[in-house]
């Protein structure tokens, strides 16, 4: 699918003080990077378009979290606690096999060259363009953390029923200003919501200044129908635009103009008594498409630019993106006294993911 072209970059990008990325990083150690990521990528939104979803959450997720150093990615070990259990990620995340394809791929191309981090910010950028988004320069160079945090994860991310001046201070934090706020939330156009996080929209019974109920009242039926009021049907989905669910446009947009926003978090961007600056832009992106293109593309640079100084200088390239390279792969050895009786025994030491439920797709 052809794609506007926004954004060309110089060869250096500098994210405020840490060590710059580049757009030519892997220009001699891997040149065909772009290539696999793209082929790979093409193959799995081919396959079902909402991966494109699933890479740019996981992408969204990992940069508010201790920076865009693949954090997210990692599984929970005898000596790491990861990101995917918590509160905001258990049941959400997907597309972790794709991001293990392709780096598959690419360690029999280039092993030990490419980054998590890196991989993740190209199949973002990828996803956005194979469903009819725009084209932009992806600057790299980044690092893989080392550590993972559930607490951050916890406290970070925006939640569905978050007040706007909430979820505003937290893109403020990671020095994302309003405007891109509301650009970076066009991403919904192609995203998918659960029950447990619209259940409040639907059923008017969360106290937010947003509209109480959506207008148009055939789709509000539709969505009582997948969400039942209390009990069931928690994870069941619904996308967010379903207008055009599988295309990124601004259809995201004209729904939060006509107060069809599926989650109070989006909705309150339109409809809630503080959001006036919100408003403006939110109107704005409904009339203008490019206008809408041109921000998110720039947005989505700005972020995915947020970096953790302790991963550049501390940070490695891992071998499989769910376990740091240092992580004591395969089985641990016990000491066991039975009756007096030493034995020794062999016993799997990870993943914990299949002991604790912990997101693997």
């Amino acid at each position: 699918m052809a794609s506007l072209v926004l954004l060309g970059f110089g060869s250096r990008l500098t994210a405020g003080s840490d060590p710059p990325l580049t757009l030519d990083y892997y220009a001699k150690s891997c040149p065909t990077v772009l290539e696999i990521v793209r082929k790979e990528m093409e193959c799995a939104v081919l396959s079902d378009p909402r991966n494109a979803a699933f890479i740019v959450q996981l992408h969204f997720h990992d940069c508010f979290v201790q920076g865009c150093d693949g954090s997210v990615l990692l599984d929970n070990t005898i000596t790491l606690r990861g990101e995917k259990l918590a509160p905001t990620n258990i049941h959400s995340l997907g597309g972790f096999r794709i991001i293990d394809r392709i780096k598959n791929k690419l360690e029999s191309e280039c092993p030990g060259v490419v980054s998590c981090a890196d991989i993740l910010t190209i199949a973002a950028r990828d996803a956005i363009i194979l469903v009819g988004g725009p084209y932009w320069d992806v600057p790299l160079g980044r690092k893989d953390s080392r550590t993972a945090s559930y607490e951050l994860a916890a406290a970070n991310l925006p939640a569905p029923d978050e007040s706007l001046p909430s979820i505003i201070s937290k893109f403020l934090f990671q020095g994302l200003s309003v405007t891109d706020m509301v650009a970076l939330a066009g991403a919904h156009t192609i995203g998918m919501a659960q029950c447990k996080n619209f259940r409040s929209r639907i059923y008017g019974d969360y106290d937010l200044t947003s509209s109480k109920t959506l207008s148009s009242e055939s789709h509000l039926n539709e969505l009582k129908s997948i969400c039942p009021p209390i009990g069931r049907g928690e994870n069941n989905i619904a996308p967010m635009d379903y207008v055009t669910p599988n295309l990124f446009d601004n259809s995201f947009y004209h729904l939060l103009v006509n107060g069809e926003g599926l989650l109070n978090s989006d909705q309150e961007m339109y409809s809630s008594i503080l959001a006036v600056q919100t408003k403006e832009i939110v109107k704005k992106y409904a009339a203008d498409p490019i206008a809408f293109f041109v921000q998110f593309s720039e947005s989505f640079v700005k972020m995915g630019n947020i970096t953790n100084p302790e991963s550049f200088v501390n940070g490695e390239v891992r071998k499989n993106c769910r376990f740091k390279r240092s992580e004591k792969m395969g089985y641990l050895d016990i000491e066991l006294n039975l009756n007096n009786e030493t034995r020794h025994k062999r016993i799997c030491a990870w993943p914990m993911d299949r002991v604790m439920g912990s997101a693997s797709l």
